[in-house]
């Protein structure tokens, strides 16, 4: 995640809306006591998906890789009304308490929901609580892409968005050497090349942050 130029970022960070305090409390909190903080989709990414959320206005939101809750946060500020809801996916037990601690305490409390398990599991739970997706958002298994991206498509409404992060691997997916020894990097193109190749869906990778592949289900 570090082949952006830092002055770059900092730039592109003090020229972008703050975080709210909720988001920024969380933030200092990861990156002071949970392990692997940068996996925190932060404030530069975690504004562009709450401006997203805000122009879509959507009902269901699908969040595959709770982490300590950032992404939901963000995401669920542009839901439409009361009864619209975030479902966010998380594997790891310890993490997903500390999630559920700092949503209890933000705005959106009522409206994010935390699953714990296997996320290709529970994929197909949360499919069965909604009628469609308006956003997914994926950031777990690097491994798993693929398989998140076919288990959620087709409840995706027309016009709904996928969006995926880490697709640059920190400039690992332009490595050829990486691409063929490298099992992530392997799987992170081998993704964005099913996604440019396939015909029911129109996209764009955005090299924001580790890059984000921005999905519209056509």
């Amino acid at each position: 995640m570090d082949f952006i130029d830092k002055n770059i970022q900092q730039y592109a960070e003090s020229h972008t809306s703050k975080e709210p305090e909720h988001l920024y409390n969380l933030n200092r909190y990861t990156h002071t006591n949970v392990m692997l903080p940068r996996m925190l989709s932060g404030h530069l990414q975690g504004r562009f998906l709450a401006f997203l959320s805000c122009l879509i206005k959507p009902q269901y939101i699908l969040d595959i890789g709770t982490y300590t809750g950032y992404s939901a946060l963000c995401l669920a500020e542009g839901l439409v009304n009361d009864n619209s809801k975030v479902i966010s996916l998380e594997v790891n037990h310890e993490v997903a308490l500390i999630a559920q601690q700092f949503i209890e305490k933000s705005p959106y409390n009522q409206k994010i929901k935390v699953m714990i398990g296997d996320a290709l599991m529970s994929i197909n739970d949360a499919n069965k609580m909604v009628p469609h997706w308006d956003i997914v958002w994926i950031d777990a298994e690097k491994m798993e892409y693929a398989a998140y991206y076919e288990s959620c498509i087709e409840k995706v409404r027309k016009g709904g968005i996928i969006l995926a992060d880490n697709v640059l691997w920190s400039g690992k997916v332009v490595d050829t050497k990486a691409q063929i020894e490298d099992d992530e990097t392997k799987a992170i193109h081998q993704f964005n090349n099913m996604v440019q190749n396939d015909k029911r869906v129109k996209n764009i990778l955005l090299p924001i942050r580790d890059g984000i592949m921005a999905i519209e289900k056509l």
